[in-house]
């Protein structure tokens, strides 16, 4: 039984093997990470020009009009959902945006952190089929959740991790290949 744990456990450590590496500066690795707050009315901007700035410097640029789309409706979602759960927002304080970039050779990480952790809604496929949704009546269409569904649909993936003092973070990863862009069908 230790037996088959032990090897499982290790083939999970080996899929995520290039997010637990030390980042080595030959490997070509380019971080940032940045704290923003909820209640400035400046928030979302700052956020998209950050992204937009560090990833053209760090030699990411084919990514920056998605990833300015997936910060800023990640980012939104924090200053319209989130609500701190204990105590790690102070009463009358401002709710903490965590922002992290993580840029190397095969893949672009975003990471952005809130803390309420409970989890996101993330879509797991089609509302309606394209088809379908043009011959609905708006009152039946989704008026909420169509951000993460274009995260989803911009990002190679999409996943959330509870934080380990409470909150969470929503983590998007783009797969670089030679500059080329894979595009999912919308």
């Amino acid at each position: 039984m230790e037996a088959r744990r032990a090897e499982r456990l290790a083939r999970e450590v080996d899929a995520f093997d290039h997010w637990f590496a030390a980042p080595d500066p030959s490997d070509g690795g380019h971080f940032l990470t940045a704290s923003l707050f909820a209640e400035s009315p400046n928030t979302a901007r700052v956020a998209r020009d950050m992204t937009a700035v560090f990833l053209t410097d760090a030699g990411a640029g084919e990514f920056v009009d998605d990833a300015r789309l997936v910060v800023s409706e990640l980012v939104g979602n924090v200053v319209n959902h989130v609500v701190p759960e204990r105590g790690l927002a102070r009463p009358g304080g401002a709710r903490r945006i965590d922002l992290t970039f993580k840029v190397w050779p095969k893949w672009v990480f975003i990471g952005v952190a809130d803390e309420d952790s409970s989890p996101p809604l993330l879509p797991l496929g089609d509302a309606f089929s394209p088809g379908l949704a043009g011959e609905l009546s708006e009152a039946v269409l989704p008026d909420n959740g169509r951000g993460l569904f274009i995260v989803q649909r911009l990002a190679s993936s999409v996943w959330w991790r509870p934080g380990d003092q409470g909150g969470k973070t929503i983590w998007c990863r783009f797969d670089r290949d030679g500059g080329a862009i894979e595009r999912k069908p919308c």
